[in-house]
């Protein structure tokens, strides 16, 4: 990252309390950026936010994204020039259970967002964090290209899928040629892993879970294959176009972007399974035999065009993303200062280093 650029930049992010955007905000503090968080309080109980301190060395304000009134308000004491957007209902599971509650966050959040931004006149750049799930999965073995066509099976898919096509609206409506300019991108991820994630219904807090408890790890869909990284690379990503989107060329980079892991870190669940228990030491998986809701079996990104256009590339393999889990999770067991090791962990991809 340019340290220069970041440095004194205001930075507004939505989701700052959720496990992406923590860690999201300790590296824009490591960056020196002036940071304002805006989001809803953490979802469990043990979480990211508070084991590392997060609000430690920025401005937190606790509010839900469509209350116009407050959003309005906060952002325009933030005055930020850089937006990002991951406030959402980000669980496929949770879609089946909440399907309005998911559109209404994802769809209509992510429009007052922008609708915000266009009240906000310090605002330069915008990126808008959807998902790699927002396209319509035909269950090929090759890399999905922003300009795939967008759909979704299951509630949360579709939800982002709509936020892609609101980004797109008011890009094109509001945003370009207007009086006041803003870059706005949208950025497609693929599955992140990470220390500090206590989610439910995700893959790495449930072997963690069971390693804690003795117990085996049960296993929805072992053969089902997704773009596995680790939290940072996604973020190295949103970062790097943002500062495109600041440049003078900005306008250029407003458009679609996919950040994923290279193709031999798409792996099956069962995969990172045993690369987890491996690297722990012990453990065991079994099969859940329950009937599961519908999920995509086969899910892969093609990021050439971020490869090319933004010299972005992944720093980790799939396998220092486990260790680096692993360890991570040991630091917290063993109760060291979870904001200094995060912080560590950082600064390792940073540097290049496993």
């Amino acid at each position: 990252m340019n340290s220069d650029f970041w440095r004194g930049r205001r930075v507004f992010v939505t989701g700052h309390t959720g496990f992406k955007g923590s860690w999201l905000c300790l590296w824009l503090q490591r960056l020196g950026a002036e940071v304002t968080g805006y989001a809803l309080p953490p979802t469990t109980q043990r979480n990211l936010f508070d084991t590392a301190s997060v609000a430690r060395d920025m401005h937190s304000v606790i509010g839900d994204i469509r209350d116009a009134a407050r959003l309005r308000e906060a952002m325009a004491v933030a005055r930020p020039e850089v937006v990002i957007h991951m406030a959402a209902q980000a669980l496929v599971r949770e879609s089946y259970a909440s399907p309005v509650e998911t559109y209404s966050v994802n769809v209509i959040g992510t429009a007052q967002v922008l609708e915000t931004v266009r009240t906000c006149p310090s605002v330069r750049a915008v990126v808008n964090v959807t998902t790699d799930k927002c396209y319509e999965n035909s269950e090929w073995h090759w890399g999905y290209r922003e300009t795939d066509r967008l759909g979704g099976f299951d509630p949360y898919s579709s939800s982002k899928a709509s936020a892609e096509l609101v980004t797109s609206a008011y890009r094109s409506s509001f945003f370009v040629g207007s009086e006041r300019p803003v870059a706005l991108a949208s950025a497609r991820a693929g599955n992140v892993i990470g220390g500090g994630d206590w989610s439910r219904d995700r893959l790495i807090p449930d072997i963690l879970a069971a390693i804690e408890t003795g117990q085996s790890v049960c296993i929805r869909n072992p053969d089902s294959v997704r773009p596995w990284q680790h939290v940072l690379q996604p973020l190295s990503g949103y970062l790097t176009l943002a500062e495109c989107l600041c440049s003078n060329a900005g306008h250029s980079y407003a458009e679609a972007w996919n950040f994923g892991p290279v193709d031999d870190d798409a792996r099956p669940v069962r995969w990172i399974v045993e690369k987890m228990l491996e690297r722990w030491g012990s453990g065991s998986w079994v099969r859940d035999t329950q009937p599961q809701p519908h999920e995509a079996t086969y899910l892969k990104l093609d990021c050439s065009k971020a490869h090319a256009r933004l010299s972005w590339r992944p720093r980790w393999t799939l396998s220092d993303a486990v260790e680096a889990i692993v360890d991570w999770q040991h630091a917290y067991l063993r109760s060291l200062d979870m904001r200094t090791f995060t912080l560590a962990q950082i600064a390792c991809f940073e540097g290049g280093a496993a």
